[in-house]
């Protein structure tokens, strides 16, 4: 197995037209409807890395900057900026590009965890990423801090899981 990649070698694109199916009642895109690219575009740059099948570990922030309107392309841009022995994590940036002024913007951020799994649907060992931009970089580097909140909110998660599951509704 390869033990490292660069970042630029999970690097996916994906560009969408937004038509009226695809709005809410204000004539824009559905928040659910990117989340679900975003998941798509972010699980083909964890395949690229892991060469092996890979699973959403968790969505860890989707932070919605800016509406993206009905006639406009949307465009999603991933790649893996972290690496752990079997998962790894995902950056998204959305942007939304008026077709008609070619005016574009920064409209959605998000981070996603994947896992790499085995032949029999266990954990996998996955390569380290390598930064080389800036940007890379800085995501690289700021990775450990990200980590940390997500383990702090996946046990407040598990601790809810727990305390429903005892509950009566």
């Amino acid at each position: 197995m390869t033990t490292s990649k660069f970042m630029k070698e999970t690097r996916t694109i994906q560009t969408s037209h937004v038509l009226p199916p695809d709005a809410n009642h204000h004539g824009t895109l559905f928040g659910g409807k990117l989340m679900g690219y975003i998941d798509n575009v972010a699980s083909i740059s964890a395949t690229k890395l892991a060469r092996s099948s890979v699973v959403t570990a968790s969505t860890d922030s989707v932070d919605f900057l800016q509406p993206i309107r009905v006639g406009d392309a949307v465009t999603l841009e991933s790649f893996v900026t972290y690496t752990g022995k079997s998962s790894m994590e995902v950056f998204v940036r959305v942007t939304s590009e008026n077709l008609l002024t070619g005016e574009q913007t920064v409209a959605a951020i998000s981070f996603l965890t994947f896992v790499a799994l085995d032949e029999n649907n266990r954990p996998a060992q996955v390569p380290q990423v390598v930064a080389e931009t800036e940007e890379e970089k800085w995501l690289n580097e700021t990775a450990g801090n990200r980590a940390s909140h997500r383990k702090a909110r996946k046990l407040h998660s598990q601790e809810l899981a727990a305390f429903f599951s005892k509950a009566n509704f």
